[in-house]
């Protein structure tokens, strides 16, 4: 069976099975195989393709850890638990913004707080993605249901709606820029997701409970570890379904 994540890993890297076999000084038919066959490479080789397609171990070879190591690994991919979102030290979220390269990626409702914390937010990612960063953020579609809905959970009705509507209005000067993409969402959000490059920061949502007062997991991904992932696939999936924000404002 053949092995599409690899392939598909390639492909979003620019890399040729030529170029991996290179590196790692084997046949170019070896990396086929483990391409086509789905054959599992030898722990050093997976390793190294794994650091040079920048995606962990356990997504590429789902099969290739053991469940017992898996689950141990999983704990060492938690940093920190904070009881609350509002917890996250401010320096936290500074260090995240400032030091991250490639990858920001938000997934909210609203997310006001970032604006309001990171007075300098549409600068840093402005410049983030002309330096070649891929920005993504999503936000709740403010005439959805789910967001309604959440609304109501906590008790403030149309007030989340409004919020969303504040924030757009907020990124709005980012629309067109090359790297920085804003995408609305209609899904039950679980989760709040805030990826910078390998670390995580998960706001799990409470019923009744804004998402400030609710737990945070600090995540750093490792090349055996699984539960980075489960996140970040999560955050794909709800991206392949939202639309642009910009877009729907317009046609609205």
């Amino acid at each position: 069976m053949a092995n599409d994540r690899l392939r598909d890993a390639l492909n979003t890297t620019g890399l040729t099975p030529g170029d991996v076999a290179d590196d790692l000084g084997v046949d170019p038919k070896t990396v086929e195989r483990w391409i086509t066959l789905g054959r599992m490479p030898y722990p050093r080789h997976r390793h190294r393709v794994a650091a040079l397609v920048r995606e962990s171990e356990a997504y590429l070879w789902p099969d290739a850890i053991p469940r017992d190591r898996r689950g141990r690994i999983a704990e060492s991919e938690i940093v920190h638990v904070y009881p609350h979102r509002a917890d996250v030290p401010a320096d936290l979220w500074r260090r995240l913004f400032t030091s991250a390269r490639d990858t920001v990626d938000v997934l909210v409702y609203s997310g006001l707080f970032l604006p309001e914390q990171q007075p300098r937010l549409l600068t840093m990612l402005r410049d983030k993605a002309t330096a070649g960063a891929r920005i993504r953020i999503l936000l709740g579609d403010p005439n959805s249901q789910p967001v309604a809905q959440r609304g109501e959970d906590e008790g403030i009705g149309d007030a989340m709606a409004a919020k969303i509507r504040n924030v757009l209005s907020h990124y709005r000067p980012l629309a067109g820029q090359d790297g920085i993409d804003v995408r609305l969402h209609g899904t039950t959000l679980y989760n709040s997701l805030y990826r910078f490059d390998n670390e995580l920061l998960v706001n799990a949502h409470v019923y009744s409970f804004p998402a400030s007062h609710a737990p945070v997991l600090h995540l750093r991904r490792l090349s055996g570890g699984d539960l980075f992932d489960t996140y970040t696939e999560a955050f794909n999936r709800i991206w392949t379904n939202a639309v642009s924000a910009w877009a729907a404002n317009e046609a609205a």
